[in-house]
């Protein structure tokens, strides 16, 4: 049987298939759809309005519940935030509107058609100030067996300007190969594990220096989201004005029917992958790590295991530097 080209690499994502300029009309896509899934082949990114109608007011519950935790008066334009690395990991897991923001339908059904698989989230990260973080690929961080399926939704939570540090990012950065433990031959399996990013930073100034890009800020309004594609290099650009919040909420998805695992810490080609065991947020369900349609045993997923301690609890502790979250966004 005569595979069609939008069939040809299962192991891509639609978006990502080099394929894809053949195909994209016979996607069944509406006008807006077209114009992200062609925004997010060339550029690797795209900027759209959070499809959520209710979405400023449940901004705004967040942001009066989380602020207080990071000892931030709302009632105050001019107090200077709090600086270091502030964020909550995984707040869905209390919060009904993270929840509601990373389950949405409307972008699972998109995700879900541009890959070509079903998306499901994995993590949330809540930010109230702008992390100012080194460029990097997620792929470092975590990604699958197929690689790229993976991708991530960076939510403004108010109007944001050049002084409080917008995200910025490397439009068709997506397209570079991902840069592997193998492809730097070094070996990392007994190595702390406190900063995964450190030995890919001088090969990504140095792609963006040979490519002659500049990056790009996102300078965004309340409700704007950003998609980026897994290997598209972003971080947090410098807060010139100490005083500025930059609220925001980074949700990261994964799609049906692969391998998840951490590349930083993994060496495939001996066998020595660090999986991870991913519970789907939408459905509280563990998902099965899986090679070619089949589940691999030993990769089964545990029991899910939810973070008991109170949220405020967790975040003090981070604040304290106790702990950490595995990936930064």
């Amino acid at each position: 049987m005569m595979l069609s080209k939008k069939q040809m690499l299962p192991g891509l994502p639609l978006i990502e298939s080099p394929l894809f300029p053949s195909f994209v009309a016979d996607m069944d896509l509406s006008e807006s759809e077209r114009t992200v899934a062609e925004d997010l082949y060339r550029r690797g990114y795209a900027v759209i309005d959070f499809p959520d109608p209710t979405i400023a007011e449940r901004i705004d519950r967040i942001k009066n519940r989380l602020a207080p935790m990071f000892a931030i008066n709302m009632d105050d334009p001019d107090a200077v935030m709090p600086e270091g690395d502030l964020r909550i990991q995984d707040a869905w897991q209390q919060d009904e509107d993270v929840r509601a923001i990373a389950c949405n339908t409307q972008m699972i059904d998109l995700l879900s058609k541009l890959y070509g698989r079903p998306a499901f989230p994995f993590q949330t990260l809540n930010f109230p100030v702008g992390t100012q973080q080194h460029m990097h690929s997620d792929s470092i961080h975590f990604s699958s067996l197929p690689e790229r399926f993976m991708c991530g939704v960076w939510l403004a939570m108010e109007d944001i300007g050049p002084e409080s540090g917008p995200l910025i990012y490397y439009p068709g950065s997506h397209k570079w190969p991902i840069v592997s433990n193998e492809m730097l031959q070094i070996s990392r399996e007994n190595e702390p594990r406190n900063a995964p990013q450190a030995p890919y930073e001088p090969i990504w100034r140095s792609l963006i220096e040979q490519a002659g890009i500049e990056g790009e800020t996102f300078h965004a309004r309340k409700g704007q989201a950003l998609i980026w594609l897994a290997n598209l290099l972003h971080g947090g650009s410098t807060r010139t004005d100490l005083r500025r919040t930059r609220w925001s909420q980074v949700t990261h998805y994964y799609f049906e029917g692969c391998t998840y695992y951490t590349p930083a810490y993994s060496e495939p080609a001996p066998g020595r992958i660090d999986t991870r065991h991913i519970l789907n947020i939408a459905t509280g369900d563990m998902m099965p790590n899986m090679v070619l349609g089949k589940v691999v045993p030993e990769l089964m997923p545990p029991e899910p295991i939810l973070q008991k301690k109170p949220l405020w609890r967790r975040l003090r502790r981070r604040l304290i530097g106790k702990g950490r979250p595995r990936k930064t966004g």
